[in-house]
């Protein structure tokens, strides 16, 4: 039987392996987004205790509950991490998480209480996090010296791909719950999250597969070097968290203002959930529009648009793509009810900063990390979005009064978070001042 590829074959072309991951990673974040778009309204309308009698989540319980889940997901990849680059390597590890994926997706669809949502979403939290610093570290595998310009137009795609999954997903998902139910609104990402395993497995001969680090990684990652670039960039991380911590609000607060909005577009009354395909959907529009317009204009009339400057202005950017919420918040408690296109024009301004921060960040974190620990290193990246979800979920929690009253109500709780973002758009510029990057790319195979 032959081996599989265990390094780069020098080549100035496209590595053979790159649309088997990109189609893995569309179908694979239809499930996961498809499962996502529907959480707070499952948990608010939907729910029903063992005796089949509803069981629904207050709005501050339900956003909770979204936000751990988040958090947990995206706390996995340091497992999932740790599993590949020390023992399995990357292909095995997301083989074998991906079956504990499709098992969670299945959980929710046949078991609709509190118990079949936590176990569902624990088996998901451990498949999605655990290959999400795999997959992204595989698609920098494949590349070598020869072919590294490539690269950044490879994490382009990969992100390409994740949105159109779920730009779709986030779409039809809500109507399959309203028209169906949760059986078949869970069940169709379970479906997706099958296929997408089939499709890497598929792939499997047409892989770069570097083996796992195992006491070299151990070596090189509590050395003095693999200590320093880990503090290094946990400290870009600490700053990134805020921005998940507004940006996963799409999800859950945007989604409950959406309930209170004017959503009819051209005669079609959108569910509340489905605005939130305006994230994906823009960003497959507005990638080719950074890489091929924005950043070369701005690179020859202002200054180099290096990985950290394009971070800081995503930072400043977040701040009234929040500020417009906390307007249309204050609008709803007025009484009035402002059209969904309000908050269509934060989506555009979020997405402009997911972009610049997002995206920029996992090509940066694949970059920087010494050859041995790619995944560890995405793993790291990964948490600074729990981080984030952790921070926001204990703001819900804590701004509960015991009368039931709500501290930082209606539009106090959007401002909270645009004054956040704002202060971390500002010492995000010391950190550009001062950091130093340094770039390792994966060695050829011999000639």
């Amino acid at each position: 039987m032959p081996k599989y590829l265990e390094a780069p074959v020098p080549s100035k072309g496209w590595p053979s392996g790159i649309p088997y991951i990109i189609g893995n990673e569309a179908a694979e974040r239809f499930s996961f987004y498809g499962m996502k778009s529907i959480l707070i309204i499952f948990m608010t309308a939907h729910m029903l205790n063992h005796a089949g009698q509803p069981d629904y989540m207050t709005d501050e319980e339900a956003k909770q509950w979204f936000h751990l889940f988040t958090a947990a997901v995206y706390f996995t990849p340091l497992l999932g991490g740790l599993l590949s680059d020390i023992f399995l390597g990357k292909y095995k590890t997301i083989i074998l998480l991906s079956i504990v994926y499709c098992l969670g997706h299945f959980m929710l669809a046949i078991d609709d209480t509190r118990f079949g949502l936590g176990i569902g979403l624990a088996l998901i939290a451990v498949g999605a996090g655990g290959i999400k610093p795999c997959v992204s570290a595989h698609v920098g595998d494949q590349f070598s010296n020869s072919n590294q310009t490539l690269l950044e137009k490879a994490f382009s795609w990969f992100y390409f791909s994740i949105n159109l999954g779920a730009a779709i997903s986030t779409l039809l998902t809500p109507i399959l719950l309203d028209k169906f139910g949760p059986w078949l609104a869970f069940g169709v990402p379970g479906l997706l999250m099958v296929i997408a395993t089939i499709l890497f497995w598929m792939g499997r001969w047409k892989f770069v597969h570097i083996p796992p680090g195992g006491k070299k990684w151990v070596q090189e990652t509590f050395s003095r070097e693999g200590i320093f670039i880990l503090l290094k960039l946990s400290v870009i991380y600490c700053f990134v968290a805020m921005f998940w911590a507004l940006f996963d609000q799409t999800g859950s607060a945007w989604v409950l203002q959406a309930q209170h909005m004017d959503r009819n577009v051209f005669g079609v009354e959108l569910l509340p959930s489905q605005i939130a395909a305006a994230n994906p959907i823009l960003v497959l529009t507005m990638i080719p529009l950074f890489y091929y317009l924005i950043y070369p204009i701005m690179g020859k009339v202002l200054f180099e648009m290096t990985p950290l400057r394009r971070i800081a202005i995503g930072f400043f950017i977040c701040i009234p793509a929040f500020a417009l919420p906390a307007w249309i918040e204050a609008q709803i408690q007025n009484g009035l009810t402002p059209h969904i296109s309000w908050q269509f024009i934060s989506y555009v301004i979020m997405t402009a900063a997911e972009i610049l921060i997002s995206i920029t960040c996992l090509e940066f974190s694949y970059t920087q990390a010494p050859k041995t620990m790619k995944s560890i290193v995405m793993g790291f990246f990964l948490a600074s979005v729990t981080v984030g979800n952790l921070f926001t979920a204990a703001v819900n929690y804590f701004i509960q009064n015991e009368d039931g009253t709500v501290a930082l109500a209606g539009a106090d709780y959007y401002w909270f978070f645009t004054y956040l973002i704002a202060i971390t758009a500002v010492l995000f510029l010391i950190v550009l001042k001062f950091y130093v990057p340094k770039t390792y790319i994966q060695d050829e195979a011999a000639a």
